[in-house]
């Protein structure tokens, strides 16, 4: 009986991992976009964070390990590529946080995709002055902190949505 269980498991588990790979791919692809993009408001250090788009789809469509895996391919992937090591620091500083607290929030079921997301960009803003503080051993990085909650929640607002759009679209069922 096992082995006719685990033929029957296989094709989900493929599922899940090619999509995992294909949203990975298009996240770098949105990291690689964000470079070109020439988004430059008058506070430096603020992005657009296309990128986890893919990430919070992957967070409701696959679960939270898929999640966390598709963002540390694409930080040290895109760290390689466009950022360089202090760049991947700070990207990941932020995505783990921002992981840790995006995942508690979905699991509460009172936040919405954008709710979430919105959360996300906040904690991830914060988890980059906290490596940015350790980097330079001073405190006083996080003065800048109130304009990342405005950056955080406008971008996580967007990106919320847009998440909550793509996936009221997506005919995949993992179950």
């Amino acid at each position: 009986m096992k082995r006719k269980r685990d033929k029957m498991e296989t094709p989900n588990k493929t599922k899940k991992i090619t999509t995992t790979a294909l949203l990975a791919a298009l996240a770098l692809i949105f990291s690689y976009i964000e470079v070109l993009i020439p988004f430059a408001p008058a506070i430096p250090g603020i992005k657009l964070g296309i990128a986890n788009l893919a990430v919070i789809v992957v967070l409701y469509l696959l679960g939270a390990g898929y999640a966390l895996l598709v963002n540390i391919i694409r930080i040290f992937i895109g760290g390689l590529l466009f950022s360089g090591l202090f760049g991947t620091f700070y990207s990941l500083a932020g995505a783990l946080l921002s992981m840790l607290i995006m995942i508690l929030l979905k699991k509460t079921c009172i936040f919405s995709v954008t709710g979430v997301s919105m959360a996300g960009g906040v904690a991830h803003n914060l988890g980059q002055l906290f490596a940015a503080a350790f980097l330079v051993s001073n405190i006083k990085v996080f003065v800048y902190f109130p304009v990342l909650i405005i950056s955080g929640v406008i971008s996580g607002a967007v990106i919320g949505i847009l998440a909550y759009l793509v996936l009221k679209k997506l005919p995949i069922d993992f179950r």
